[in-house]
């Protein structure tokens, strides 16, 4: 991972100015992006029923593009949510619920929770709604025997990337957690997305049979889950990101120092809809993600901050702990070390 004395030149809080004539989305454009991604997954759900439904269960690989191209869609709500793919907060939202409901997620609620992340993002007073739960060496050394345990099976790579992300796309995102008592907007956007996706179900079903139901879709949210899931922790959890208290938090400094700029090859920026230029984002959410491309055209500084590759994406699996000392992310075995020196 790249993460150099490379800094903007720029002064503080001026970004906020340079990057505003990027923030108009263009209407045609992000009609043909959700038609570019909408259409192909829903001929190849249809291409892997038929298939199988046939006896030929090679159909299922075509699960794995169709993975992508939900993820996709993913992004497509995310931006919705930041009201960035078009400039009417109405067709934004609209547009959002409906895209909920092939990703298993409710629109309103993820976009309260997710706007509460770009708030606090890196800010060790404000952790828990959003984003991945990260303790200090201190906060883990001072737990007793049974917290260390469940902190290290939530943290293991199988529950990380295996168990969470199907409880939280199947399980979790069907009742409004972390915001039960947060008025009636989590409750209806849930409940309501709930229905729809019954319904849904219930049609496939009827068209495709339960069995070819369960294996297509099952196999299709759980791999766009994991992927999500994976995305998410790479974009915060490197070696050199940012955290702070309260005191010392800067929304900006917090932004291009705690997130990062995941360099993936062509094919898969395309699938992930540029979300791994991730600092740029959370410098300022109501970019369209076909315009982050142009942020990092035109301001070359940012290119290699905090820059991982996808080979380098695979250590930060094994950091941990938020070291307040050293000021990055640990694995427990530096933890230890440094504990038993000290």
């Amino acid at each position: 991972m790249q993460n150099t004395d490379c800094r903007p030149a720029e002064k503080p809080r001026s970004w906020n100015a340079s990057l505003a004539k990027y923030r108009q989305p263009n209407t045609a454009r992000s009609v043909f992006e959700i038609i570019a991604s909408l259409l192909p997954f829903v001929a190849l759900w249809a291409t892997a029923a038929l298939l199988v439904n046939h006896g030929q269960w090679w159909g299922l690989v075509l699960t794995v593009p169709a993975a992508g191209l939900l993820v996709r869609l993913f992004m497509l709500q995310h931006d919705c949510g930041h009201g960035s793919l078009f400039s009417q907060r109405r067709l934004n939202d609209w547009t959002g619920r409906a895209l909920g409901v092939l990703t298993f997620t409710p629109y309103d609620y993820w976009r309260r929770s997710h706007a509460i992340h770009h708030a606090s993002t890196g800010n060790l007073d404000q952790r828990g709604i959003g984003d991945i739960d990260t303790l200090t060496v201190r906060e883990y050394q001072a737990l007793p025997w049974s917290g260390r345990l469940r902190y290290r099976l939530y943290r293991h790579p199988l529950v990380m990337f295996g168990l969470g992300p199907a409880w939280l796309f199947v399980c979790q995102y069907r009742l409004p957690v972390g915001m039960m008592r947060g008025g009636l907007e989590p409750w209806v956007s849930t409940l309501a997305t709930n229905l729809c996706i019954a319904a849904m179900a219930a049609l496939l079903i009827w068209a495709a049979g339960l069995q070819t139901f369960l294996m297509v879709q099952g196999l299709i949210i759980l791999m766009a889950a994991t992927a999500g899931v994976w995305l998410f922790y790479v974009q915060h959890q490197f070696e050199e990101t940012h955290w702070s208290k309260t005191g010392e938090w800067n929304f900006q400094t917090a932004a291009l120092e705690g997130s990062s700029h995941y360099d993936l090859p062509p094919i898969l920026q395309w699938f992930t809809g540029n979300i791994g230029i991730h600092h740029v984002h959370h410098l300022s959410s109501k970019i369209p993600f076909y315009r982050l491309g142009e942020v990092m055209r035109d301001f070359p500084e940012l290119r290699d901050m905090n820059r991982i590759t996808l080979r380098q994406s695979f250590g930060c699996v094994k950091l941990v702990l938020w070291d307040e000392d050293t000021r990055r992310l640990v694995t427990f075995r530096q933890a230890r070390t440094a504990s038993a020196a000290a």
